[in-house]
Order: C-alpha cells, then structure tokens, then sequence
C-alpha cells in the first residue's frame, strides 16, 4: 500500500477522485488546485470548505456572491472566463491536506487536452505551492509547445489551513494576477505574489 505523510501519522491514506472541470471553450485563465478537501468531495463541488476563501474572492471577479448556489457560482466563473480544475484526477490522501498527498500516487488530469479545448488560455495560477509542485511533476512535461509557453504563477493557497497570509493579504494577489490574466497581457512568470 502506498503510504503519505499523513498516514506516518497513524491515519491511513485513502483514494480520492477529483471533478470534472468547470471551463468554457473562451476562457482566458485556468486556476488549479491540487485536489478536493474531505468537505468538497462529499459536496461534490469545488472548495465547499466554508472557511475556504476561494469564492469569496472569485466573487470580485464573477460578481456572484459566495453564498450562492454552486451552480450559480460556477456559472460565474465561466461567464468570467476562468476555468477551474485540479492538477490531479485521483490520488491517495490521508485527510484533507494537499501535504498529505503521495506524489507518487497522483493520476493527472489531461490538462493538456483542456489547454486544446481552451485556446484562449493565456496563464495558468495555482491554488498554492502543492498545486505548482504537481503540476511541474505530472503535467509539464507532457504539455506540448502552446502549453508550455503559457506563463504560471503561484498564487497564496485559499485553504484556511494556510493561515500565513492574512485574507486581504491573499485577496489582494490573487485580484492582481487574474486581472492581469484576464484583462491584461499576462507575464504572470514575472508577477510575484504581494
């Protein structure tokens, strides 16, 4: 069996499977995390932790509210222009923390094919530093040319297990980044997280 860090701790590392991706085929930025908390997988939606910040700040950008429908909300990102999925299909995890994660456990998601399916992708940002690790391991190289030539940045995670960062601290980096993806002409290789 396949061990993670959390289970060093006595808890034992079980399967998880991630969602399928909320995107339209015009969209300009694609947010990635790594995979669905406990919480979001028996939601079946995306960052359903409550104290999770993630749609409390998409909601400057999509203009629908954080205690909306799921739906409502994920229509809004699309509306947006922002896709949103995670760097792994399934993995095995004890808990819900990305650090407990078996990076050797990892099935990625075709992010590839997404990235073909939304050519107007024009940066890809990471849901924090687990997100940016994944990717660079399982997904970078077996994206082709166009995909290797989008700009990443790694935005501070939205999971209020990462406590380093004041709420406005992350709010304010992440607005700067999607702004610039969405409304600007993105070098988010040269942005750094404020």
């Amino acid at each position: 069996m396949t061990t993670s860090r959390g289970s060093r701790r006595g808890r034992t590392a079980s399967p998880a499977v991630s969602f399928p991706p909320v995107a339209r085929r015009d969209a300009r930025v694609l947010l990635l995390g790594t995979m669905p908390g406990v919480a979001s997988l028996a939601a079946r939606e995306y960052y359903a932790h409550p104290r999770n910040a993630f749609w409390g700040i998409l909601a400057a950008r999509t203009g629908v509210p954080a205690s909306a429908p799921y739906a409502r909300r994920c229509a809004g990102l699309r509306r947006a222009r922002i896709a949103l999925w995670d760097v792994a299909r399934a993995c095995r995890r004890a808990g819900s923390l990305d650090a407990d994660i078996d990076p050797a456990s990892v099935i990625p998601n075709d992010i590839a094919g997404l990235l073909a399916r939304c050519p107007g992708i024009r940066a890809i940002l990471f849901n924090g530093g687990p997100a940016e690790r994944l990717f660079r391991l399982h997904v970078a190289p077996r994206l082709g040319p166009r995909g290797a030539a989008i700009p990443t940045a790694r935005l501070p995670s939205t999971s209020p297990a990462h406590a380093s960062r004041t709420a406005a601290d992350k709010r304010r980096a992440w607005l700067a980044h999607l702004d610039a993806a969405l409304f600007g002409a993105p070098d988010c290789d040269r942005m750094t997280v404020r």
